[in-house]
């Protein structure tokens, strides 16, 4: 079966929902922000003040490429939706998920999470203002849309299956 992508702003749970999703299925999983530290030997917000994000965006697609197998859950990263081309890709590909969290729920998760470099970077407004920019992106390259607030992992993960009818 073709792959299923998971997309969503930062700290929605992408990773942690790729993996209930996988013990439940038996698939691979793949985190691209996960590979692409381990492959490029620095953690991403390293990475991010050595290089850019403009750099950083051009690696991200090379590392979806290869995470593109069957029967395998990516996890990506919150901007993969920036570049067209990625969006082009994951929909040619496989299935994409949005796991939609609202802004408060994100903000419980990551706050205090110095490993988010985007989070972290920027005030609250900021962070804001790139959490709504990013909204319409997601919303149009899903497939199917899961509301995550109020829900565990599994809980989405066993919602998915359903929704997906795997």
């Amino acid at each position: 079966m073709k792959p299923i992508f998971l997309i969503g702003f930062m700290g929605s749970g992408k990773s942690t929902v790729g993996k209930a999703l996988q013990n439940i299925l038996d698939w691979d999983f793949v985190d691209t922000d996960a590979l692409f530290e381990a492959e490029e030997k620095f953690n991403i917000s390293d990475y991010f003040a050595r290089f850019g994000e403009i750099h950083f965006r051009k690696k991200e697609h090379m590392y979806l490429k290869r995470s593109t197998q069957d029967n395998t859950i990516v996890s990506t990263g919150g901007g993969i939706v920036l570049r067209l081309d990625n969006v082009i890709w994951m929909q040619s590909h496989g299935t994409i998920v949005y796991l939609a969290t609202s802004f408060e729920q994100i903000v419980k998760r990551l706050y205090g999470d110095m490993s988010r470099p985007l989070f972290q970077a920027e005030d609250m407004q900021a962070t804001y203002k790139r959490f709504t920019s990013r909204l319409p992106l997601y919303e149009s390259a899903a497939n199917y849309v899961v509301q995550t607030d109020g829900l565990s992992p599994v809980e989405i993960a066993d919602q998915l299956v359903v929704q997906l009818k795997l």
